[in-house]
């Protein structure tokens, strides 16, 4: 069973709710980014998303922009995050989820790409500009044993449209709070709670929300609507704070303790 979907049944067992985290690989630099994804695995991050950096985040707000401009200047390339996931996976199991857009994969060449990251450890992949429709149309993807599609589906998406996604997503759907680049700027929309009962009603896997949630209230509050809270462009911001200190692991995992125990208070 791949982790992602052994960690939500776990999850749903106990009755708690996710806490996914992202950051961006090697972001400031190799060590510290490793770090920096063992101390959210151990303070009790569900799930990790991990952003391949690329030189054209267009999908990205300012702050996840830079952390891949950082993570690009300290060396940081797609053979590199699949050796920092190798790390990784020799001390912990927390699913990993590949935060990317097409052109790298391209580059790497699908097959390729998709045998190594499962070989390396990953569970997931969100590939942010291609259309699923698309996907589907194209057997660059077929053969993707353990390397589940990860689908995002915003607010302004026809509810026809909508309904296919959510029938035909695997591992989780990564819900948009709002519409917009990624960044914590705006809180999370009012309509939430409608918006995951629309994808609960076609889905058969959970419904976790991301886009502006930058703060433990904020957390709680879409905790207690959706099956998991999705939490990127702070924690990146964290990263950005405190890049040069010696340890600047520190400042991010406290930063994420208050978010992570709000979501698994409900």
């Amino acid at each position: 069973m791949n982790r992602i979907t052994r960690t939500f049944e776990s999850l749903k067992a106990q009755g708690k709710k996710a806490f996914v985290a992202y950051v961006a690989a090697g972001d400031p630099d190799y060590d510290p980014s490793l770090e920096i994804l063992k101390g959210l695995a151990d303070a009790g991050a569900d799930i990790l998303e991990l952003g391949l950096p690329f030189s054209d985040p267009l999908a990205d707000g300012i702050v996840n922009q830079m952390a891949a401009e950082r993570a690009l200047r300290a060396g940081m390339n797609t053979v590199r995050v699949l050796d920092l996931i190798r790390d990784f996976r020799k001390t912990h199991e927390t699913p990993l989820v590949l935060f990317t857009y097409l052109n790298p994969i391209f580059a790497y060449g699908f097959e390729a790409f998709q045998a190594d990251a499962v070989a390396a450890g990953a569970d997931g992949i969100l590939l942010l500009d291609l259309p699923p429709d698309e996907a589907e149309q194209s057997h660059q993807f077929d053969g993707n044993n353990g390397l589940l599609r990860i689908r995002l589906i915003a607010p302004n998406t026809p509810p026809a449209r909508a309904s296919m996604l959510a029938a035909k997503a695997e591992g989780f759907i990564y819900a948009l709070s709002r519409t917009g680049v990624t960044g914590a700027h705006g809180a999370p929309s009012a309509d939430i709670g409608k918006l995951v009962a629309a994808l609960q009603e076609h889905a058969s896997v959970p419904v976790c929300v991301g886009f502006g949630i930058s703060n433990a209230a904020q957390a709680l509050a879409v905790a207690e609507l959706a099956d998991g809270v999705i939490v990127g462009s702070a924690l990146v911001k964290q990263v950005e704070l405190h890049a040069t200190e010696d340890h600047p692991v520190e400042a991010v995992l406290a930063f994420a303790k208050d978010l992570i125990d709000a979501v698994h208070s409900v």
